[in-house]
């Protein structure tokens, strides 16, 4: 019951922030844009991977060789970084298609991290915990570092309009949103990773599950 609850508040969050109005703000918010991409990679995707883990729909029991937590880790990695470069920013900031496959990639990148955390079966769960807590916490760290980035350059990095999210300057509403990610997007991550290593460390209770 945990884990379809857990899943549809997944698919409904997703829903929300792709068809609701944030996605519409993003286009001249960064704080809006960012609000949407952690609200996918550290809300969103947990809760669908925590939706799917260890059920007959858990893709990690299939092709477990494709999840590994710490390369998984690597890939969200070079996917946010890569979108928060201000060439591809802008262009899925100006085109719905691009938004699309932004935001897709963003969906793609975060439910491979935290199902390879997360997901298997019985008698593989506890090592990918041990993994998954490592990938999680290394995320944390990029997150957090990437967030303090925006939340305290002293000038705007991105082409964003003169007035941001609730009236703010381009550079205030700049900080909001990099402090959305830090705070928000570290410790997503951050609580997962410390929860993982607690689960990791646990005697095992393989053939009790």
């Amino acid at each position: 019951m945990i884990r379809r609850v857990s899943l549809l508040s997944g698919l409904v969050i997703v829903a929300a922030l792709w068809f609701g109005p944030l996605a519409g703000l993003s286009v001249s918010s960064f704080a809006a844009h960012m609000t949407v991409h952690i609200s996918v990679v550290a809300i969103a995707a947990p809760l669908l991977a925590f939706g799917v883990a260890g059920t007959r729909m858990d893709p990690v029991n299939a092709a477990p060789a494709l999840f590994a937590p710490l390369p998984a880790s690597l890939v969200e990695l070079i996917v946010v970084s890569a979108w928060h470069a201000p060439i591809f920013h802008h262009a899925a900031r100006m085109n719905g298609a691009i938004f699309a496959i932004e935001q897709l990639s963003f969906l793609l990148a975060g439910s491979l991290l935290w199902l390879s955390a997360l997901g298997g079966t019985a008698g593989t769960r506890q090592w990918r915990a041990g993994a998954g807590a490592g990938a999680l916490l290394f995320t944390s760290m990029h997150m957090t570092l990437l967030g303090a980035l925006f939340a305290l350059t002293p000038r705007p990095l991105y082409a964003h309009d003169d007035i941001g999210l609730y009236g703010l300057s381009a550079l205030n509403d700049q900080h909001l949103g990099g402090t959305i990610m830090l705070i928000v997007g570290g410790a997503s991550y951050l609580l997962g990773g410390l929860w993982l290593a607690a689960r990791a460390l646990q005697p095992s209770r393989v053939g009790v599950e």
